[in-house]
């Protein structure tokens, strides 16, 4: 007997092309490249989850094609294919660790480490809407090749989408255009960049993607004659000046045509330029820059250039790498064509991004890429921020165009474009941007709001009295620089906060008066303020009298003991109400915190009450401290998704001491003696103290709520029990608030 499964018909064949595939891909590699290469691919035949009975092709198909992704698409080399091979085997617990180290180093151990990590944290939640999402970018900048798989992973789940759900289609197109094509753009890898926004919009919206595809392919004829047209005396030129190169014209996305028409306003139509030529020479790397410029003048020559759409990224590349000349022209028939202008070397770097660096680069990428990892782990690493500010900072920093300014010392920087003084400050530091009053721009003073221009020195002024502001936020435009200004802002305000209660506190007991948290908080509720800690801070900024909350505090405490009726004589349900105020006292430490600890500082949450005797779980706070939930709090399914790492065990311990408020829901049909039969069951409960009654009649039907003090769920169940006897009562049922 063999543990080697038996593969038939296509899938075999399509096996055996796929491995030779690959290393047509990775340019005939060596044999020890050879023999690793072919010891994944059987390790990965072996261990892949195959059902003859229910898939119609072996799922080995769908990691051959992603490892000639790696390859061929984005230019990879030998270790990565084998983690792309690799790749479903060890997800699935199916090869050791150590065997994978031993077999085939570090390097491969250290990026399936990671690729296993990115899977199980998106397996856990929706990454890109979960707070899992930073540690899933932290990981994926730890080696810029596991990112690089799993956008190779994504877009071979975008080329195969019709397979899955109609669920599951909506929502990998949706994230694939929201984040994957972005960080793909980033990364330089223009042609799965444009790939993966086709395949998410024809998911997206059939409708209008069938739409376009429609009228290209009807105008296509048309199309391809008026490219010949417009190439052909520029061939000859170029080949009469002696270039060796290659000229493309090609039909832009359909993506980027229905971006036109969006952002336009322009029907299909009116769109001109549909499609772009491009012209890649073959140079050696010291003319490169000069021989493009030649090219360019020969083209303006024969053709009319729009001087304002010319772009070059020779003399300065972008900081993912991309370097190429474009310009727009007035071709036949006075139509606009765009011409790109680049070198073989330049078209690969284009194409492949950042690994095609690491051919030219041996093996470094640029240091712009380096830098915007750099800011990614700056904002990961912010505890502060929650998941979606970050996705749409982050997000920002994807698509944005650059312009480039130098230091006092003539260090070029480069910024997004908008990007004010106050964002190159941040830039330099975070110290720097806090203390930033303006600067100087080629000698002149400006202020903070100044947007910065390409070419231009700056030179920052500060001040040791200056310090962050709100209004900051309205002129910082990178996520780095707003990052920093709502860190500050949130350190002060908590500063301010706890100055504010101490202030509070301070006075009320010189006052001799008792402040009550609850009270307080219904106060700060009828003051309007947002927050505590928004009521906090405009004591401590002197915006709030003391002397005015206490005057509330104290008229607030009167009418709520003015508001204590004994109406339980009232013959009708109709508009019933009733309130009798107590305090919850707890006299020793009844929770036991993550399984051991007791003495932790707790309270319970709002949003569930818990009582002795629920099932319960611990959610440490940003600001410290543990809130205590119903496991079946609605909250609950949330918490566990988004903040799984935030959760701690939590059980009953000891015997119940004290009073736990709880508010029950009741319902029945109105009559003369509902009220007095409710409060009369109610009477001979002993230790059950009622807290407030409320209870509406409607068309002979009542419905109301009733909190109590109890002093655990046995007492409760036993009280619920009792009102469901209750003649005229139909239901009875605990609820959350």
């Amino acid at each position: 007997m063999t543990d080697r499964p038996i593969y038939k018909g296509n899938d075999a064949i399509a096996i055996v092309k796929g491995y030779r595939s690959i290393l047509v891909a990775l340019g005939n590699p060596d044999r020890d490249s050879v023999k690793r290469i072919r010891l994944a691919f059987e390790t990965a035949l072996r261990n892949s989850n195959y059902d003859a009975n229910r898939e119609t092709h072996h799922p080995i198909l769908r990691t051959i094609n992603i490892a000639l992704i790696v390859a061929g698409e984005i230019g990879l080399g030998r270790t990565s294919v084998i983690c792309a091979l690799l790749y479903d085997a060890v997800r699935n617990n199916k090869i050791p660790e150590d065997v994978i180290l031993k077999t085939y180093g570090q390097g491969v151990a250290d990026i399936l480490n990671g690729l296993v990590k990115a899977s199980e944290l998106y397996a856990r939640s929706a990454a890109i809407e979960s707070e899992n999402f930073r540690k899933l970018l932290l990981t994926f900048s730890r080696d810029m090749r596991v990112i690089l798989i799993i956008i190779a992973d994504r877009l071979e789940t975008l080329r195969n989408l019709e397979l899955y759900s109609s669920e599951d289609q909506d929502k990998i197109s949706r994230e694939s255009a929201y984040l994957y094509a972005p960080l793909a753009h980033r990364l330089g890898l223009y042609a799965i960049k444009s790939q993966m926004e086709d395949l998410s919009l024809k998911y997206n919206n059939r409708t209008l993607y069938k739409d376009i595809a429609k009228r290209l392919n009807e105008t296509k004829r048309d199309r391809d004659l008026y490219i010949a047209e417009f190439i052909a005396p520029i061939r000859a030129q170029l080949e009469k000046e002696g270039f060796t190169f290659e000229i493309k014209g090609r039909t832009k996305t359909i993506y980027s045509i229905w971006n036109k028409i969006k952002k336009k306003d322009t029907p299909f139509e009116e769109i001109m330029d549909l499609f772009a030529i491009r012209i890649i020479l073959e140079t050696e790397p010291a003319s490169e820059k000069a021989d493009c410029w030649r090219v360019y003048s020969l083209i303006t020559d024969k053709y009319l250039p729009d001087p304002e759409r010319l772009r070059d990224w020779l003399s300065i590349p972008k900081s993912n790498g991309y370097e190429s000349l474009h310009t727009t022209v007035m071709g036949p028939k006075g139509k606009w064509v765009e011409v790109q202008i680049r070198t073989r070397r330049m078209d690969e770097i284009a194409e492949k991004g950042l690994a095609a660096h690491w051919k030219y680069k041996g093996g470094k990428s640029e240091g712009g890429v380096d830098n915007w990892l750099q800011q990614i782990r700056e904002i990961l690493e912010n505890p502060e921020r929650n998941a979606i500010d970050f996705m749409s900072d982050f997000k920002l920093g994807l698509y944005d165009k650059e312009v480039y300014v130098f230091t006092p010392k003539g260090d070029l920087r480069r910024m997004p474009q908008g990007a004010t003084v106050l964002d190159f400050a941040f830039d330099i530091h975070s110290g720097v941007g806090s203390k930033c009053v303006g600067a100087k721009v080629n000698g002149k003073n400006v202020t903070l709001r100044y947007v910065l221009k390409n070419g231009e020195q700056l030179e920052i002024l500060t001040s040791s009295q200056q310090k962050p502001k709100l209004e900051w936020l309205k002129i910082a435009t990178t996520s780095k620089a707003r990052t920093k200004i709502k860190q500050a802002l949130k350190e002060q305000d908590y500063k301010d906060a706890e100055f504010g209660r101490e202030t509070l506190v301070r006075r009320f007991k010189n006052w001799k008066m008792n402040l009550d948290d609850g009270r307080l908080q219904k106060l700060v509720k009828q003051m309007k303020y947002p927050t505590s800690t928004d009521f906090y801070c405009a004591i401590a900024n002197s915006l709030l009298d003391v002397q005015k909350v206490r005057e509330a505090y104290v008229a607030l405490e009167k009418s709520e003991l003015e508001a204590v009726t004994d109406t339980m004589q009232t013959k009708s349900a109709e508009d019933f109400t009733v309130l009798h105020n107590s305090k919850v006292t707890s006299e020793s430490d009844i929770l036991t915190i993550d399984n051991f600890l007791k003495g932790i500082d707790y309270t319970f949450a709002k949003c569930c009450n818990p009582i002795y005797g629920d099932e319960v779980f611990g959610f440490v706070g940003s600001m410290g401290g543990v809130k205590i939930h119903r496991k079946n709090c609605p909250n609950a399914p949330q918490m566990f998704t988004r903040f799984g790492y935030r959760i701690v065990p939590a059980q009953w311990s000891g015997k119940a001491s004290g009073e736990f408020e709880v508010t029950l829901h009741i319902t029945g049909n109105d009559s003369l003696s509902v009220i007095s039969n409710i409060s009369s069951v109610l009477k001979q409960e002993s230790r059950v103290e009622l807290r407030n009654v409320s209870i509406n009649s409607n068309d002979g039907v009542f419905q109301g709520t009733i909190m109590l003090a109890v002093k655990d769920t046995s007492q409760l169940e036993g009280i619920i029990r009792v009102l469901r006897t209750v003649k005229g009562v139909i239901s009875v049922s605990r609820i959350d608030r």
